[in-house]
């Protein structure tokens, strides 16, 4: 294990060496003979043969040189803890390597480095992310159940998605049907930061214009049963009651009011549901859809619709092909182009 230990300690230094090298090519070249030693014991290991070379005794006696002469007692009590050290060296290098390799496959499958709590991951685009439900076990079982999800999502990198595959009845496509235009899906949280960044950003670039872009709202719920954004479920029941009765009103006006209109105060009104109660949020939404056009009667039916069977089965039903069939950790999550999107739009 020294001799493995002293090869990636080597390894790290490299870079370090090749600079000072340039200033005193001596260094380079000492630095160069010890490192094919060391790299010439691995691979012997490696290769299940017994290291010939003295390497793993010669970094010893050089550490414990000078221990010898003053103190040689202490000589074979230190030369156990160089080995121990060794050990400790290797294991916490493979440890680290496949980290990062589980980190990269996270980050290309799901959009972020670590699985069960997405937001720690300073790597993570522009997003909101859902919290896995937490795994009973030790560190060792959660780790190894990341790599378990990360396999079984694997095969999504290589897939090619096509967002007519996760639409649900009924929908509207925003700013009308564009006749001869690919279709988009777009998975939003109606109260997450990153989604009105996101749709400002697909509205500048004029891409509902180019796409036929189908609105999906899916408040992230944490594993307590709450939601992570206030008024976003309820929104949400709002939107989709609207769609039963006009969709093209409920895509079109009632989720573009959200993330593009202010109060008198300048304020957007995404940041004004976050910040109400449930009631008055409630009338806000109920004074919208006077505003939009719809009648005593049909308001009424639409306020009876958001706690109905239908509207509660359709949310259910987002749930589960956001989670189980897209694996989105990340919102808002994009389908265009064949190929699944994490985070806001750019």
């Amino acid at each position: 294990m020294v001799c493995i230990a002293a090869f990636i300690i080597l390894a790290l230094l490299s870079i370090f060496v090749a600079a000072l090298s340039i200033f005193n090519r001596d260094i380079g070249r000492r630095y160069w003979q010890t490192f094919k030693k060391a790299w010439g014991c691995v691979w012997k290991k490696l290769r299940l043969q017994k290291c010939e070379t003295s390497f793993k005794d010669d970094i010893k006696n050089s550490m414990l040189r000078k221990v010898v002469l003053k103190k040689p007692a202490l000589v074979k009590p230190l030369s156990t803890l160089i080995e121990i050290g060794a050990v400790l060296i290797v294991v916490i290098t493979v440890w680290a390597l496949l980290t990062a390799i589980k980190s990269l496959l996270a980050l290309q499958v799901f959009g972020t480095c670590n699985v069960l709590h997405p937001s720690a991951c300073s790597l993570t685009s522009d997003t909101c992310s859902i919290e896995a439900e937490p795994i009973q076990g030790n560190f060792i079982q959660r780790w190894f159940s990341e790599w378990q999800e990360i396999f079984a999502a694997l095969p999504d990198s290589f897939e090619t998605w096509h967002a007519e595959d996760y639409l649900t009845e009924p929908y509207a496509i925003v700013q009308g049907h564009k006749p001869d235009k690919p279709l988009a899906l777009d998975i939003l949280d109606p109260m997450c930061a990153a989604c009105i960044r996101s749709y400002r950003h697909q509205l500048d670039a004029g891409f509902f214009e180019d796409y036929n872009t189908v609105m999906i709202l899916y408040p992230i719920k944490l594993s307590d049963g709450t939601y992570k954004y206030p008024n976003s479920e309820l929104f949400t029941r709002y939107f989709y009651a609207t769609s039963f009765i006009n969709p093209q009103v409920a895509t079109d006006q009632l989720l573009h009011k959200l993330f593009t209109d202010t109060n008198a105060d300048g304020i957007n009104y995404q940041t004004i549901f976050t910040q109400l109660d449930p009631l008055a949020a409630e009338a806000l939404l109920q004074s919208w859809l006077h505003e939009f056009g719809f009648s005593d009667t049909e308001v009424t039916e639409i306020i009876s619709l958001t706690s109905s069977e239908q509207v509660l089965y359709l949310i259910q039903d987002v749930s589960n092909i956001v989670e189980q069939k897209i694996h989105a950790k990340n919102i808002p999550t994009l389908i265009y182009k064949g190929k699944k999107h994490h985070g806001a739009f750019q």
